[in-house]
């Protein structure tokens, strides 16, 4: 993974982060996450990966259903927010892929190894958001100060 700063000004930076072969996206985001200090922060990708595993949030159950794709997909759309949660930056992100015969899939991105390339763009939010775990869903939802 590289990533390189684009854009720096009061309060908000802007970042260019792209992911090697094999790198795990979810893990590679927390640790950017870390690495630059991030407290609030907002994300978008595109490339492609495989062997995604995509959730559904169930709440009766409040765990989440996963769909395992080990194919190779091209990334249409990845999406997500960073937050602080537990003192940590989450990552909280959503996926949309394509299969080779166009079949689209998507859901809440558990994890994806990149197959060959994931670009990310990611901005630094100006205002401070954090997690906080809400009992009726039995999510950490995003808070804002």
């Amino acid at each position: 993974m590289h990533s390189k700063l684009i854009k720096e000004q009061v309060g908000e930076r802007a970042f260019v982060v792209v992911f090697d072969p094999g790198d795990e996206v979810m893990q590679g985001l927390r640790d950017f996450a870390m690495s630059a200090n991030l407290i609030a922060a907002h994300f978008t990708a595109i490339g492609a990966c495989q062997d995604v595993i995509l959730g559904f949030f169930d709440p009766e159950t409040k765990h989440y259903q996963k769909t395992v794709v080990r194919d190779q997909v091209e990334v249409l759309s990845l999406l997500g927010n960073v937050a602080i949660h537990q003192d940590r930056p989450k990552i909280h992100a959503h996926i949309v892929v394509s299969k080779r015969d166009a079949t689209v899939l998507g859901g809440h991105l558990l994890e994806a190894h990149v197959r060959p390339t994931l670009e990310v763009i990611i901005t630094e939010a100006p205002r401070h958001l954090w997690r906080e775990m809400d009992e009726a869903t039995g999510l950490p939802r995003l808070k804002v100060s």
